[in-house]
């Protein structure tokens, strides 16, 4: 690979400090890690084992809250594949992050049946409420976290409730028809958790 190539790389993957990584521990291989990863990959047929890349993606990113570049080169490994392939994989899926979220992950419904729901407006007045500089989010940043890192915010694709928007997710938790009220009662909800 010459130098241009690694460096754009690198430069892909560098590590986007965030409130948040308090309330993940940061990517290590653990004998669990390497363990689950290794009963995933024998899913797949002689051959085929980079396949197993998006699943181990998903127990690395539970695990320690986004994918770092660490973990991109050691899913490579691991799959015996270029660290741009596994990068390959995790620019392309939206719902894989570089950058580490709140504690609590909150992801805006942006799709049009929730957007004529008002999902708009609910995102600005998440971003309000739990003190998060929208301005900051944009393509290459989609992730917005709160100086506490304990909230963060995203906009999403749909969350297949298009008949009760705007909807929300909370971690993995889906809020329909978000109100003021609704919201309010959520944050309490998560707080007192």
């Amino acid at each position: 690979m010459s130098n241009s190539s690694e460096n754009v790389i690198e430069a892909t993957i560098a590590h986007q400090p965030s409130p948040g990584e308090k309330y993940y521990p940061a990517f290590e291989v653990t004998a669990e890690l390497d363990a689950k990863a290794a009963e995933l990959i024998t899913h797949y047929p002689e051959g085929k084992q980079q396949s197993a890349v998006l699943p181990i993606l998903h127990v690395i990113q539970k695990q320690f809250g986004y994918i770092s570049g660490e973990a991109i080169a050691w899913v490579g490994e691991k799959l015996n594949v270029s660290a741009a392939h596994v990068l390959g994989v995790v620019t392309f899926y939206p719902g894989l992050r570089q950058m580490c979220p709140g504690k609590f992950h909150i992801r805006v419904c942006r799709t049009l049946s929730c957007a004529m729901a008002g999902a708009d407006n609910l995102f600005d007045k998440v971003c309000t409420r739990l003190n998060i500089d929208k301005s900051a989010i944009d393509h290459h940043h989609p992730i917005g976290v709160s100086p506490d890192g304990l909230w963060s915010i995203e906009g999403v694709e749909c969350l297949a409730n298009c008949g009760f928007g705007p909807n929300m997710m909370v971690n993995d938790v889906l809020y329909q028809q978000v109100s003021d009220e609704v919201l309010e009662e959520v944050i309490a909800k998560c707080l007192n958790a």
